[in-house]
């Protein structure tokens, strides 16, 4: 073989393995331009973080990039407009919101839209919820319903219970709404108009409150409750920080051991007050799930234009949700609270 034909061998072994190389490295490249951006209510709270963590290990796994942006305070609405506005700059592919006013973000994440982002609404839809391209949440509707239909079993007789509702506040946001009505779906409440409370006439409701999802709110609203009606035996709370000052004031009631507590989150520290009995039921939901889902859903848009589907028979994709009790009832599926601990968080 002569020197020249050696040399065209060895160029042609070369030219292909470069090729190669550059084939291998193509869908790095082509994912290197896929920008993630994450925007939720606050840094400090253990939900967002854990949607933080279910991002940011889901784009590292993808190889995608990936920021994360928070209001300042539960409701900073400024900062989230912000935030928006520095990924639609940044050119980003996909935003995953959980916004602190749900209408008021939906001007700018439209500019988002309009500038070919697909945003998705994680944990909280927006209204209207078409303002997102699709929503990833809990069924709060179910886990409402999960701990009615848990508590109507548990209590002596369900006809003659007296009931006190600790929501959120008084605007009714929709997630506030849909556990709220789902409790009293799942106690054998009518509802009446499905997205509102206040306009039931029920016997049993002995009222509302509002404790803004916080422990001390949750402890004043029961006081108060209490108070109206010293035979109530059952409260719905909106969040655990509110079923856990809800049991402050039960304590303080001397009433221990005679009022069901029922309560929906699945944060760790929840998931401990149903162990030591502070909370009978609680519903669990997967903020890591959200986001991660999140995530797989924005780069599979980008890379064949296709949207995340809805689950069957809902208008949003349903991350899914568990009661959890330790006084498990027959006929409402349930797990332990050690089984909830190897899955909760915060």
């Amino acid at each position: 073989m002569s020197r020249s034909t050696v040399h065209r061998i060895a160029g042609l072994v070369a030219s292909t393995a470069i090729a190669a190389c550059l084939m291998a490295s193509a869908p790095a490249r082509a994912q290197d331009d896929i920008l993630i951006g994450l925007v939720t209510k606050t840094e400090a709270n253990p939900f967002f973080a854990k949607m933080r963590q279910g991002a940011s290990e889901k784009a590292a796994e993808l190889g995608v990039k990936f920021q994360s942006f928070a209001g300042k305070f539960d409701g900073d609405h400024d900062s989230q407009v912000t935030a928006v506005e520095n990924l639609i700059s940044a050119g980003a592919s996909g935003i995953l919101i959980v916004a602190s006013d749900s209408k008021a973000i939906v001007p700018v994440l439209e500019q988002a839209r309009q500038a070919g982002i697909l945003v998705i609404a994680l944990d909280t839809p927006l209204d209207p919820a078409n303002s997102a391209d699709q929503t990833f949440a809990t069924d709060n509707v179910k886990a409402g319903e999960l701990i009615g239909q848990w508590a109507a079993k548990t209590v002596s007789d369900p006809k003659t219970a007296k009931v006190g509702f600790l929501d959120a506040i008084e605007t009714q946001p929709t997630v506030d709404v849909a556990r709220d009505q789902g409790f009293m779906k799942g106690f054998g409440i009518d509802p009446k108009d499905m997205s509102r409370y206040l306009d039931e006439d029920d016997a049993r409701i002995v009222g509302h409150q509002w404790g803004a999802g916080s422990e001390e709110g949750g402890r004043t609203g029961a006081e108060l409750l209490l108070q109206k009606d010293p035979d109530l035996n059952v409260f719905y709370t909106i969040n655990e920080p509110t079923a856990a000052g809800a049991y402050e004031a039960i304590k303080a009631a001397g009433k221990e051991g005679s009022v069901v507590v029922t309560s929906v989150d699945g944060g760790c520290p929840g998931v401990q007050n149903v162990k030591a009995g502070v909370i009978g039921a609680t519903s669990m939901q997967y903020p890591l799930l959200m986001a991660s889902k999140g995530v797989e859903a924005i780069v599979n848009f980008k890379k064949t234009g296709e949207k995340p589907a809805v689950t069957p028979g809902l208008d949003f994709f349903n991350t899914g949700v568990d009661l959890v009790t330790d006084k498990p009832v027959d006929g409402v599926p349930s797990i332990t609270s050690e089984e909830a601990l190897k899955k909760c968080w915060g």
